[in-house]
């Protein structure tokens, strides 16, 4: 389209345009338009940032450590007095409504300020005198240069999930967002710029498979973070590890809501609605199934319609408690599934295709839908649609719906929502997932927490932040340390013995 700006990579510290000449487009959810373009890297082009995240590693590495919480410092304050800019960047490119985006760009400002407890983290152990006159210790250290890669749904957050503990650490990192909503990562790291970041340590390159591969197999990145769908994610973890690299690969989720009999159905009712079509339902911990143990379904379903029928879609700027999905053609995937529903003998309680919108529209729109009485042979359960779609499965008892999910092939994230506590810690103790809410309908742990899946949700050990993002970041040396004096007694090729 002429005159249509065209978003550029960042490397070392400015805008870069690389040398390929490959762009795709980056739509406004909202009005089906082209707001910009962004350029796709080639191989070559991530070869450049990962060399200027190699140069800058050394000077990053040795900084002090005061000297890089002073940097990292600057940069929550700026981004903290600057959020607002952020978000409606956000709103703009990926058409989350606006208190959607701040909430986003809050949860990653936690992860900064855990960073900034990094003197602490790092601290490593020390035994005296192990054998006579040997001391024995321990130092975590930066890996080196590291990437990222970040999906659609969270521009934001994603990232800074990863790159404030590895930067706090020392390492020096080379982030590839998703191109569909780039501009976030751009965005902050100009930011980190002006915080005082050294030229090099955090770089951005925008592309598509070409540029994931390349990160995949450079022999000069250290570790692989990555968010997204399980096929990706599958296929992140084998290349990379295949390559000697350390993983963290997140997937995708079916994540399930069991309400007990006893529940306060209208805070069950309150949660389902929040949960399943908050951000358009483009999350993966999104519930995307209430298993409603009876008799409880038809009371639970009649509260959930009621809240649905409040919900105002349309341009995340106006207000609205619900924007558009991100491309047209995830849209239509997702709306298809209510066809899938009604074949498969689904209820299709609210059809959320023809509403009516606060928007343009031409506007990627899909409305809140709910489903009833889904089988768990359909495509409507089994895939993750990733879309405002709540699904009831009726169930006859906790075990059964215990059963569901953890015979289930996903393991992100889950809740139970009961006034009975036994039953609550019966739940957590027994159910095969990741991270669990009781009456909690999201559980995303803070930060000084770490947030991962079990079964096909990850691949690796690691999990995301916390301190199993400082763990994954740095590397253990242990130092084995003897000063002679001039009584050491000269050269004794046995084992050291002298206890």
């Amino acid at each position: 389209m002429t005159g249509t700006p065209t978003l550029s990579h960042w490397i070392n510290g400015s805008s870069h345009d690389g040398d390929s000449t490959r762009t795709s487009p980056v739509f406004n959810p909202a009005t089906g338009s082209v707001a910009k373009n962004v350029r796709l890297a080639s191989t070559g082009d991530v070869g450049t940032a990962v060399a200027a995240a190699l140069a800058a590693f050394p000077g990053w590495r040795d900084t002090s450590q005061a000297k890089r919480q002073s940097i990292m410092f600057n940069f929550r304050e700026l981004l903290n007095a600057r959020k607002g800019e952020l978000a409606d960047i956000l709103t703009a490119e990926h058409g989350k409504v606006t208190s959607d985006a701040l909430g986003e760009i809050a949860r990653g400002i936690e992860v900064v300020e855990f960073a900034l407890g990094m003197p602490q983290l790092s601290k490593g152990e020390f035994s005296e005198n192990v054998s006579t006159g040997v001391d024995v210790y321990t130092l975590r250290q930066p890996l080196g240069v590291v990437g990222i890669i970040s999906p659609f749904n969270f521009p934001a957050m994603v990232p800074m999930w990863f790159f404030p503990i590895a930067i706090a650490a020392g390492n020096t990192v080379v982030l590839k967002p998703s191109e569909k909503d780039p501009s976030a990562s751009n965005w902050m790291a100009e930011l980190f710029a002006e915080a005082g970041l050294p030229e090099g340590v955090f770089n951005v390159v925008h592309g598509d498979k070409e540029a994931v591969d390349a990160l995949l197999v450079h022999p000069d990145v250290q570790s692989i973070s990555f968010v997204g769908s399980t096929p990706i994610a599958r296929y992140i973890y084998e290349t990379a590890a295949s390559h000697g690299k350390r993983v963290q690969a997140l997937g995708g989720a079916k994540n399930h809501m069991l309400v007990l009999p006893d529940a306060d159905l209208d805070l069950t009712a309150d949660a389902a609605v929040n949960a399943g079509f908050g951000s358009a339902g483009e999350r993966c911990m999104a519930i995307s199934v209430v298993l409603a143990v009876e008799p409880v379904a038809d009371e639970l379903i009649a509260k959930i319609t009621e809240r649905m029928k409040g919900l105002k879609v349309g341009d995340g700027m106006r207000g609205c408690d619900m924007g558009p999905l991100i491309t047209e053609a995830h849209r239509d995937k997702v709306a298809g599934y209510i066809d899938i529903a009604l074949e498969d003998g689904a209820d299709v309680v609210v059809d959320g295709r023809g509403i009516s919108v606060d928007g343009e529209e031409t506007g990627f729109w899909l409305g809140p839908t709910l489903f009833d009485k889904v089988s768990l042979d359909s495509a409507v359960y089994q895939d993750e649609i990733f879309g405002p779609v709540l699904s009831i499965v009726r169930v006859g008892s906790y075990t059964e719906g215990l059963d569901i999910i953890n015979n289930g092939r996903y393991g992100n994230g889950t809740a139970i929502f009961t006034n009975d506590g036994g039953a609550a810690r019966r739940f957590q103790n027994e159910v095969q997932v990741g991270m669990v809410g009781i009456n909690v309908p999201i559980p995303v742990p803070v930060a000084y927490h770490s947030f991962g899946g079990w079964k096909d949700s990850a691949f690796g050990d690691a999990k995301a932040y916390g301190p199993s993002g400082f763990a994954f970041f740095t590397r253990e040396k242990a130092v084995t340390s003897r000063w002679l004096d001039p009584s050491h007694g000269g050269i004794n090729l046995g084992f050291p013995q002298n206890h």
